[in-house]
């Protein structure tokens, strides 16, 4: 559902903390505190919170102050969690309270990285599905067992509260909560301003599949790729790309996964579900058809492989992002 057009901007807060990485907050501020008047759009208004007015200490030897403190958090509508300073520690009592009181109140509440910490810490989690940076999935899940943890995907939408892997995949649920809010075109928009894919398949225990050939000209696994995508429409066999490449099949399958980090027909499936995107987004053609039409053997296959690769359905899809 997109946002309403709001008598006021919709409130982000994102929580700053003793020892954090500026990677992370700098995203959310790029992503929020940037006004963007050229998208035409009511854009949001960002806030940085803390616990303390005191100053707080950054990876990389810099200190910052935070303008707003935890009755501001508490009072937004888009709560954003960047991290905790230890995942084996306890966050305060002080936190976990604003946290719950943002929730109660309906602000839809995020974590990026290890901030699943806080959201869990604060009962936000219990009997949810939720991810986290797969090197803390095993202790979150064990700190707090009543999390359904998932530490194979890049993010996990569950409506008001979502939880999102490592550093960069923050970025694609950044754009995922801007697509959720605003669109496909404006998510779409703001990808391209911050250099970003809108979209990515796949998750975090494996390589995010290359959507586009290596730079070398005279690559022939780029040359296969790049034979590929223009033939998605056509039935697509290792034989079909490795006989565009010159090469043995199997020499083609190895030389194909040292590059992309997975195999041929993988890859294929995984750009024509990227392929049909912009299809549902802003066609009202039968999902049937579109499927045929990014090279998918029936409707059935086409369905299987997108709900594989989407967490949902191509006519769910549609319903929530379709112009």
């Amino acid at each position: 559902m997109l946002l309403p057009a709001p008598s006021r901007p919709h409130r982000v807060a994102v929580l700053a903390f003793d020892g954090m990485s500026p990677f992370e907050l700098g995203c959310v501020v790029e992503f929020f505190g940037l006004p963007r008047p050229e998208l035409d759009v009511p854009w949001y208004e960002l806030a940085v919170c803390a616990e303390t007015r005191e100053p707080l200490r950054v990876v990389g030897g810099f200190t910052m102050r935070a303008e707003h403190g935890l009755d501001v958090l508490a009072a937004a509508d888009t709560v954003i969690v960047t991290g905790v300073p230890d995942v084996r520690g306890d966050v305060s009592a002080t936190l976990a309270e604003a946290l719950r009181r943002a929730h109660a109140r309906g602000a839809r509440m995020v974590s990026i990285c290890s901030g699943a910490f806080a959201l869990a810490a604060a009962g936000l989690l219990d009997g949810r599905a939720a991810t986290t940076h797969w090197r803390y999935a095993e202790l979150l899940q064990r700190r707090f067992p009543a999390v359904e943890v998932n530490p194979s995907v890049l993010y996990v939408d569950g409506g008001d509260v979502l939880t999102s892997a490592g550093s960069a995949a923050g970025l694609d649920l950044l754009i995922h909560l801007v697509r959720t809010d605003h669109g496909p075109n404006v998510a779409n928009a703001v990808a391209r301003r911050l250099v970003v894919a809108p979209h990515r398949e796949g998750g975090q225990a494996q390589f995010i599949e290359a959507a586009v050939p290596p730079v070398a000209d005279d690559d022939p696994v780029a040359r296969a790729m790049s034979w590929a995508l223009d033939n998605l429409a056509r039935p697509i066999s290792v034989a079909d790309l490795a006989g565009v490449a010159h090469m043995s099949e199997r020499s083609f399958i190895r030389h194909f996964r040292r590059q992309t980090g997975t195999s041929p027909l993988r890859w294929v499936i995984s750009q024509r579900v990227a392929a049909s995107l912009p299809m549902l987004e802003s066609t009202r053609a039968p999902v049937e058809e579109i499927g045929a039409a990014v090279g998918f053997e029936s409707p059935v296959t086409f369905r299987h492989h997108f709900t594989r690769a989407m967490r949902t359905s191509p006519s769910a899809y549609r319903r929530a992002f379709g112009a």
